[in-house]
């Protein structure tokens, strides 16, 4: 038999390369998919944040604007305070810009606040305080001091972010006391005024997770 041209030998040899480098792709192939597999999934994972909201009824006019005040006048007003918060939180009352806050009226009005339910703004009909809770009227410049920003405010309100919102009442009582002063001491207030802002402030608690 007449053997084949080196040339022959060649071109065969060259074109086997190929189909054996495809075979043996073929194997490892084979071999990388031999395995058991498995997966889980959670999907569809978002995040969005809440909103905090908290307003009152007194349609934009203060509570009190006295004028004329004389020694021993008092008076209440109510104030119905919302949250529609979607989110749990903490409401807390307080004092700011109060002026003056040198020695003088504010040292004479004399203020109560007292949490509750019922009534409305400028209408305290129907207004029941908290149960089991004793409210002092104390000096207008003492309150101030004492509760002046949300850390040291006061009536804890906890809100739950109910849909719909969430009401909550306040009567405060004024008084102008003059007790222990004298006639001079009382004159010098003739002419005297005081301003203040009364505040109610939400801040949202991490809800359990």
């Amino acid at each position: 038999m007449k053997k084949p041209s080196a040339r022959i030998r060649t071109v065969l040899g060259l074109s086997a390369a190929p189909v054996a480098i495809l075979l043996a792709g073929g194997m490892v192939w084979q071999a990388s998919s031999a395995a058991f597999t498995a997966t889980t999934r959670n999907a569809g994972n978002s995040w969005s944040t809440g909103s905090v909201t908290l307003t009152d009824d007194d349609r934009g006019v203060a509570a009190y604007s006295v004028t004329n005040l004389v020694p021993g006048q008092t008076g209440t007003k109510c104030l119905v305070v919302t949250s529609t918060a979607t989110v749990p939180g903490e409401v807390r009352s307080y004092v700011t810009n109060l002026a003056p806050s040198a020695i003088g009226l504010a040292e004479r009005i004399t203020y109560k606040l007292e949490a509750g339910t019922g009534g409305s703004f400028n209408d305290c009909t129907g207004f029941v305080p908290d149960a089991g809770v004793q409210e002092t009227a104390y000096p207008v410049s003492v309150v101030a001091a004492a509760r002046h920003d949300y850390a040291s405010g006061g009536h804890s309100w906890i809100t739950t972010g109910k849909a719909g919102g969430e009401s909550r009442s306040y009567r405060g009582t004024w008084t102008f006391d003059t007790t222990g002063m004298t006639q001079q001491q009382i004159d010098a207030l003739q002419g005297s005024s005081m301003t203040a802002d009364l505040v109610w402030e939400f801040r949202n608690t991490t809800p359990a997770q």
